[in-house]
């Protein structure tokens, strides 16, 4: 039986939610009953109500906020969920790309909740802003070190960005580990290679997107109504501590 989150009507803004996380985060939604709105570079089949847009740039920014109000007449809650980035060495990386990285990352979540905010504040209700980050922001990034610490700049966005904006505006996050998309494969290679590093983590696999979306949905639902500047970790449990396997001491023997 599906839980009713409170979120029948709301008006909602997902980013980058065409596919992988984002398309799951948009079906959460969109079952409790919500008008979703969802935005990429590119458009893709979507249940949701598609525009385009690139989140880095400040004018398409303004027009695709400006646009949902004027189409649905308020805006309710934003997830920042557009994001990502390519492997690549530090020590290869150029600095266009890391600059890209942190745009994407770091500097449109927080572009988007400005032109969000602003509409907020003027609503009797306010609103509610949700912001996808990583658990590459709490842990080591190899490979993706620029990625890393834009996400964890988005951690410390989120809980200023909640005193600032309080009481009008909530604002939370999600760190959230793996999860398995379409695009899979890109990340870990192989299906077998995909259940082997599900394996590694404490509930035993990858997350589904559509858990991701619960998650988002519970911080944007008046259920959650007086959490604001928390960072709720969706990862499975973490990470099996590597030392662990490799002690020799306090290890149980199968009888």
């Amino acid at each position: 039986m599906k839980t009713d989150l409170g979120l029948a009507g709301a008006v909602v803004l997902v980013t980058g939610g065409v596919r992988g996380v984002g398309q799951g985060i948009c079906n959460v939604f969109l079952a409790q009953g919500a008008r979703v709105v969802t935005c990429a570079r590119r458009e893709a089949p979507t249940d949701a109500e598609f525009v385009p847009c690139d989140v880095r740039d400040e004018a398409q920014v303004a027009a695709l906020v400006e646009g949902i109000v004027e189409r649905h007449g308020r805006l309710d809650v934003v997830v920042n969920n557009a994001g990502g980035a390519p492997y690549a060495p530090a020590a290869e990386a150029s600095p266009r790309l890391h600059e890209k990285v942190v745009q994407l990352n770091l500097l449109a979540p927080l572009l988007v909740s400005q032109h969000a905010n602003a509409v907020m504040q003027r609503q009797d209700g306010g609103g509610a802003i949700v912001m996808i980050s990583s658990v590459s922001g709490t842990r080591p990034s190899p490979g993706t070190a620029a990625y890393g610490a834009a996400k964890a700049g988005l951690g410390n966005l989120t809980a200023s960005l909640a005193v600032e904006w309080a009481p009008k505006v909530r604002v939370n996050a999600l760190a959230v580990g793996m999860v398995r998309t379409e695009q899979s494969h890109l990340h870990y290679g192989s299906e077998a290679a995909v259940e082997a590093v599900g394996k590694t983590v404490p509930l035993g696999r990858l997350a589904e997107p559509g858990e991701v979306g619960a998650c988002a949905a519970f911080l944007a639902s008046p259920l959650a109504s007086y959490v604001s500047g928390a960072t709720l970790h969706v990862h499975g449990g973490g990470e099996v501590p590597a030392f662990l396997a490799a002690a020799d001491v306090n290890h149980r023997e199968d009888s």
